[in-house]
């Protein structure tokens, strides 16, 4: 490890606050090597909105930390561990591990997936995280209680990760209704949904306006009075009494996130009225071990050299303009993924 410096660029939280906490450090020690791990050079960390909450603590970290989850890279130095599981210098990867808003990352070799000749380093890395989430939200999330041909209803299609899990629930077979807001919609159109709501979008609000339209009563419309056998729910606060009430007799509401503020308690009994199911996961719980994971990748991989998923790039940030990369993402501008350039 001669040629790898001792100190690097890094994107260090050292207390937790709004974006401008975010402080490009050039002189943070480099990780070193250990056993079952490799050391990448990073070209790209991908944005997520869970690096908002490890920024402002709603998920706790110990501090100081380096954010991000997610990148990719070379490999400049490898473990013997990792070289016995095909992990070399010179390889071209994506991860999902702590500390990629940084020009080294280490990595366990179980988090590690090499890229496929023929997909761009950048594409790779979007889908670590988005596309692995919309991977098991449409494929096992949902406990198999939806079947091929049921309904679906995903929110926010036309942003981030549902953008993804609306293409793979179609790959899926499933029957899709999305949402988005006005603001998003010519892109929403491009996901294949079999149907569409799209709600206003106020001038300034970060977010589509949930009430503009009643969801649940086009849902019940859609469906001829049935409604949707999977709620797929990454916006939360503002929208889970709707989801609630869409669901059919025995679906299932997954909430995987908190875009509008996390979701209150509520009574386990309004479950009671459709005998429903509700689920609050995690992608760490849907990638348990190595070969869950390369199996995962490789259905999004060539999902996406078949040309059934597509991923978009929305905006790629200097790591030096990492806060503002989180104000955009705060701001509900995007349209496709978010990257930082390292």
């Amino acid at each position: 490890m001669s040629s790898i410096p001792s100190t690097m660029k890094a994107c260090v939280i050292r207390e937790l606050g709004d974006a401008d906490v975010l402080k490009v450090e050039a002189n943070y020690p480099t990780p070193s090597l250990e056993a079952g791990k490799v050391l990448v050079r990073n070209e790209y960390a991908g944005l997520n909105f869970i690096d908002t909450y490890h920024r402002k603590g709603l998920y706790p970290r110990q501090l100081p930390f380096i954010a991000g989850q997610e990148g990719g890279g070379e490999i400049v130095a490898s473990s013997p561990e990792a070289e016995a599981a095909g992990f070399n210098v010179g390889q071209k990867v994506a991860y999902m591990s702590f500390g990629s808003y940084a020009e080294y990352t280490a990595v366990t070799i179980e988090k590690l997936v090499a890229v496929p000749e023929g997909l761009d380093l950048d594409v790779a890395v979007a889908c670590m995280v988005q596309g692995l989430t919309a991977h098991y939200l449409v494929s096992s999330a949902h406990a198999d209680l939806i079947k091929p041909g049921e309904w679906m209803l995903i929110y926010s299609v036309g942003s981030g990760t549902c953008q993804w899990a609306a293409q793979m629930a179609k790959a899926r077979g499933f029957r899709v209704i999305g949402t988005t807001s006005k603001s998003k919609v010519e892109l929403a159109k491009t996901v294949g949904c079999d149907e569409l709501i799209v709600l206003e979008s106020p001038p300034g609000a970060r977010y589509a306006d949930y009430q503009s339209i009643d969801i649940a009563a086009k849902v019940m419309e859609i469906t001829d009075g049935a409604g949707c056998k999977c709620i797929v729910d990454g916006v939360g606060a503002s929208t889970y009494e709707i989801s609630l009430a869409c669901l059919a007799r025995r679906g299932i509401f997954i909430s995987f996130g908190n875009a509008s503020g996390a979701v209150p308690p509520f009574p386990v009994l309004k479950l009671n009225a459709k005998s429903a199911f509700v689920t609050r996961p995690k992608l760490n719980d849907y990638i348990a071990d190595p070969e869950e994971l390369a199996w995962r990748c490789a259905d999004v991989f060539n999902w996406l050299k078949e040309g059934q998923v597509r991923v978009g790039i929305d905006t790629t940030f200097p790591l030096e303009s990492a806060a503002d990369s989180h104000r955009f993402l705060e701001a509900g501008k995007s349209k496709g993924k978010i990257l930082l350039s390292i």
